[in-house]
């Protein structure tokens, strides 16, 4: 009847340690050598700061080596009330961290009796990214996004990390995943001081579709199954998913302008130049 350790990933270690993601056992069972092209990769993941929050999206496609092996995987998800997580890497286990980063929250709130800090909960999913590096030796990454509302400062956050968990704050902007070098030089072009909440939801949708324009393994929008990224805010009063619909909006907005602007739109440079 103790309480015990407010860490639900501590806990499992000692009772059912054959619960945790990435388990030595689990390791010994994987062919020798990469096994990177046995299991569904999930890929881009993009987020950014607007006045009064952040939002953050994923494309939907699923890759295994050369083919897609998903066209509608989920990659953004909800880790509490006021901060989401964006998986990239091996969906399989990616999906499994998530579900016990979501639990090892609710763990620590129910023991505790308060909620962690937004650095509390970047460091956790540090903490359960390091368990997996002998996974991610063998070619089965994670490596997702973090984001947050920080009701301390009043502000959204982002947080990336490596494969061995070391935690680094994103300012303004970032992307994870095989395409990121293209949605990030999206945002570099498109992202400014000042924007509001529509203005970032259309920034980082088009950013994924530039990461889809040059990557083959990020899924752009799909018109014919009406397909598009799943997009979550974070404000102060909470996070929230945007409606598909909504979201749909947004991409056909996206799509329309670029049959007469393949390559996008720019931000005006400073003094309107």
């Amino acid at each position: 009847m103790a309480p015990g350790t407010s860490s639900f990933a501590d806990f499992l270690s000692t009772e059912a340690p054959d619960l945790l993601p990435g388990r030595p056992k689990d390791r010994q069972s994987l062919p020798a050598g990469s096994a990177a092209d046995l299991a569904p990769h999930g890929t881009t993941i993009v987020a950014a700061t607007f006045d009064g929050g952040v939002v953050m999206a994923g494309d939907r496609r699923a890759t295994m080596g050369n083919v897609i092996a998903q066209r509608d995987i989920q990659k953004v998800f909800p880790a509490d009330e006021f901060s989401a997580v964006g998986i990239a890497g091996a969906a399989g286990l990616a999906v499994e961290m998530v579900r016990l980063f979501q639990t090892e929250l609710e763990h620590y709130e129910k023991i505790e009796g308060t909620t962690l800090s937004l650095d509390g909960k970047a460091n956790r999913l540090a903490a359960l990214i390091r368990g997996n590096l002998g996974m991610a030796m063998q070619g089965l990454a994670v490596v997702p996004l973090f984001a947050g509302f920080d009701l301390d400062k009043g502000l959204g956050r982002i947080f990336s990390y490596d494969v061995t968990g070391g935690r680094y704050e994103e300012t303004s902007f970032h992307s994870v995943g095989s395409g990121s070098m293209f949605a990030r030089g999206a945002l570099k072009k498109l992202y400014r001081d000042g924007l509001d909440e529509g203005g970032a939801v259309e920034a980082v949708v088009q950013a994924l579709y530039d990461a889809a324009d040059d990557d083959s393994a990020t899924g752009g929008p799909d018109l014919t199954r009406r397909i598009f990224p799943v997009v979550h805010i974070l404000t102060a009063a909470g996070g929230r998913r945007l409606p598909d619909g909504d979201v749909a909006a947004v991409a056909d907005r996206v799509v329309a302008g670029r049959m007469t602007r393949p390559d996008g739109p720019h931000a005006e440079l400073e003094g309107g130049r």
